[in-house]
């Protein structure tokens, strides 16, 4: 691990979508609080192309279980809980870059986004991630075989156009950042069984979003 005093420049890349226990669509994403006041959820991350110094990330994948109660983006989260999963395709200076970057120790807004809360880190694993994303966003999904299953189709109904996207611009409370759009989906799968975490549930909020960091500042 390293701090941003010292992190080399870093730039990921990629896709991120969540599965949660909130309604569709969650008021976390709008800033509000969770549906029922507190939540829990599957956080992943697809790094297209990624680069810490000299150190190539492209194509790896970083998952997060995590829970909350209150309204994290008024600083009011309380019983914030986390754990991770690196891919295991990483190799030992790659699952360093990634923890480095997702820590927050190497700036960027990771770092913004973990001083939301105060945190519990209940672990950390090395595991195969199988993350597949439609080019067209119809679907979402990730599987951690045993431990973390989680599936999205995209929101529609009967006013939608075909092949539409159900999407907000400007998301107050978006999970990777400003400026990017969310595209909505409802979870047919949630399943988690991991690190004291443990769900299965379907019909809940899910959202994708691209994401673009860098680093260190």
């Amino acid at each position: 691990m390293t701090d941003t005093t010292t992190s080399p420049a870093w730039h990921l890349v990629g896709d991120w979508f969540d599965t949660c226990k909130c309604a569709i669509p969650c008021p976390c994403t709008f800033a509000q609080p969770p549906t029922e006041g507190d939540c829990e959820g599957v956080l992943v991350w697809h790094i297209r192309e990624g680069r810490f110094g000299d150190v190539p990330l492209d194509g790896l994948n970083f998952v997060m279980l995590g829970s909350f109660t209150g309204n994290i983006w008024a600083g009011a989260a309380t019983d914030s809980r986390a754990a991770f999963f690196i891919d295991e395709r990483a190799d030992d200076q790659q699952r360093g870059a990634l923890g480095t970057i997702f820590s927050g120790q190497a700036g960027g807004w990771p770092k913004k986004f973990g001083e939301l809360a105060t945190t519990e880190v209940l672990g950390m694993d090395v595991a195969p991630i199988t993350v597949e994303i439609g080019d067209d966003l119809r679907a979402w999904s990730v599987e951690i075989p045993g431990r973390v299953t989680a599936r999205a189709e995209a929101l529609t109904g009967p006013t939608a156009p075909e092949g539409g996207r159900v999407q907000l611009h400007n998301a107050p409370g978006a999970e990777v950042g400003p400026g990017r759009i969310a595209t909505w989906g409802r979870a047919t799968t949630d399943h988690a069984d991991a690190f004291g975490f443990s769900w299965n549930r379907s019909g809940k909020s899910s959202k994708h979003f691209p994401f673009d960091w860098s680093g260190p500042d």
